[in-house]
């Protein structure tokens, strides 16, 4: 929270309290730009100050599409990791069309907002920038020469007190750590998915954001995209009856490495790397330029795998559309791993109780290229796209975030727009924030569909038992295999926790 200012001593306002007030009272009344000040007035309320944490890749990825960058950006040189994806680099961004030249490129990292419009835009001021590694994430600091610098995160958050939000696009093993000091801090908070690594860490955040009333947001694109909405909005008409079955896959992992490895040969520290930081609350181990900055994905002390990087896109609207609540079994089979490194693939089966007066729903999830069986409905040379939906009266499917619904066989279909239409998640965030509202993608709806896909590791970890594993959600516990509630969560380093 804001220390007592002089200013506020005396009767007026500071900037930070001024915009919680006008958050709160945004359904009372609110003041025109022109009464303040004439129409190139900004008012205090106008500009959140955001702090990015963790900017090298993602996270930088999602500051452009917050504010555009002061200093044109250059790519990030820094190096290379062994399969040759560039660190610092940001992810492609996807081109999908609804079978442009017979096919949809809707499985490519989603990266979608105002950076792709070619527009200047600045929704929020970037305040302040905190990386481990300021070499690594120089290409994005340099942009926003303004922000101040951080390496980290409690330093700043401590030091900052005008910082109104925090932008979180760290590895997976520090998402919750982050968020929690942030929260507690008072500050609104985006993370990017996975919410967090652990179950245990997923409804700790939940809580908290309840508790400390913040604005919050996953950072999962698709969830305000067009295609997730109309795709909710098909299942939801009936247009393929009541949905029994919904198969989900991914060609992922691609381009880091997961499967049966040893762990890579330690290396010196970088000197521009704080590599304790980096760790956070992860098991002591020692530096490989082959785990940072990308490879950490699958890695069990760090990264979700496959389900991590892209089940909040898949998974998204089956939840929203069929109101899927937990699981009751869950059961999983995979290519050999180790105790290093998560699987290359892995076949998922989830079974999800009736819900009203819809029936009960079995989903699959396969990874690593693995896909489902094509429908014989579906038209020879027509792409199976990553969400097939088998209903009591047709077959539906759809990309990775909902992308482009269509129906087996093909034919023409629409319903009217029933769903409200937000704008960017990186909007939606800076506005609720302003509107005193709720993110559309909050903790709530993020915490539950994050813990869904956590319970795929814990079902590939527990998978050599032989046993479909049975959960009790309202318990948080595994009753028929009480060893695979050791994987809800796990003890972090000496001087980490929530």
């Amino acid at each position: 929270m804001s220390t007592t200012t002089k200013t506020e001593k005396s009767g007026s306002i500071s900037r930070r309290d001024f915009l919680g007030s006008v958050a709160a009272a945004a359904a009372f009344t609110i003041v025109p730009r022109f009464v303040l000040g004439g129409p190139g007035y900004q008012s205090p309320s106008d500009m959140v100050n955001l702090a990015g944490i963790g900017v090298g890749a993602q996270g930088g990825g999602d500051i452009r599409n917050i504010a555009t960058p002061d200093v044109p950006i250059q790519r990030s040189t820094v190096g290379y990791h062994r399969f040759g994806y560039p660190y610092g680099g940001i992810a492609p961004q996807a081109q999908a069309r609804r079978r442009a030249g017979g096919v949809a490129n809707s499985d490519a990292t989603i990266q979608l907002g105002d950076a792709a419009s070619g527009q200047t835009f600045k929704h929020a001021n970037i305040y302040a920038l905190c990386d481990v590694d300021h070499d690594y994430a120089g290409h994005i600091m340099a942009g926003y020469p303004k922000a101040k610098r951080y390496h980290d995160f409690r330093e700043m958050l401590d030091n900052e007190k005008e910082i109104d939000a925090v932008l979180i696009g760290t590895p997976d093993h520090t998402h919750a750590v982050i968020a929690s000091y942030a929260m507690k801090a008072g500050k609104h908070v985006f993370v990017e998915k996975p919410m967090a690594k652990t179950i245990y860490e997923t409804r700790f955040l939940r809580d908290l954001a309840r508790e400390t009333g913040v604005v919050t947001q996953m950072g999962n694109q698709g969830h305000n995209m067009e295609g997730t909405r109309q795709a909710v909005e098909w299942i939801r008409s009936g247009v393929i009856g009541d949905v029994t079955e919904v198969h989900m896959w991914t060609n992922r992992p691609t381009i880091w490495r997961q499967g049966h490895f040893p762990r890579p040969t330690e290396a010196p520290i970088p000197a521009n790397l704080r590599y304790d930081l980096w760790l956070g609350p992860a098991p002591e181990r020692p530096y490989s330029p082959e785990v940072l900055h990308f490879n950490w994905r699958g890695y069990w002390d760090y990264g979700t795998g496959a389900m991590g990087d892209m089940g909040a896109h898949t998974f998204n609207a089956p939840i929203w559309a069929l109101d899927l609540g937990y699981p009751t079994k869950i059961q999983a089979t995979s290519t050999p791993y180790n105790d290093v490194f998560l699987p290359l693939g892995e076949s998922m089966t989830y079974e999800f109780p009736a819900r009203g007066n819809m029936p009960p729903v079995k989903v699959t999830w396969q990874d690593g290229g693995l896909k489902p069986a094509r429908p014989a409905e579906l038209e020879a040379d027509r792409q199976l796209r990553e969400v097939l939906y088998i209903g009591t009266k047709g077959k539906m499917m759809h990309g990775t975030t909902g992308a482009f619904p269509e129906l087996i066989p093909d034919r023409e279909y629409s319903v009217p727009a029933t769903l409200p239409r937000p704008k960017s998640v990186y909007v939606d965030f800076i506005e609720a924030i302003k509107e005193g509202r709720k993110a559309a993608n909050d903790f709530e709806f993020a915490a539950k569909m994050t813990e869904i896909m956590l319970l795929t590791n814990i079902a590939v970890a527990s998978q050599r038992i032989n046993r479909t594993l049975e959960y009790d959600a309202e318990n948080m516990r595994i009753t028929n295999l009480p060893e695979a509630n050791d994987y809800f969560h796990y003890e972090y380093r000496n001087g980490w926790s929530l």
